[in-house]
């Protein structure tokens, strides 16, 4: 498969377009982030 017909999607916490990699291949439903940054740093609810 060529790298221009790979899924893509856009991180919740910075909104750049990520590409589908193989250690996602398992999970990429679940994955939201680009990157262990990009997850470390989510947005979190505000308490009260």
């Amino acid at each position: 498969m060529k790298k221009s017909e790979l899924p893509v999607k856009t991180c919740a916490t910075c909104g750049l377009l990520f590409t589908w990699r193989k250690k996602w291949a398992r999970c990429w439903e679940d994955v939201r982030y680009c990157s262990e940054r990009c997850r470390r740093s989510k947005k979190k609810p505000d308490s009260l």
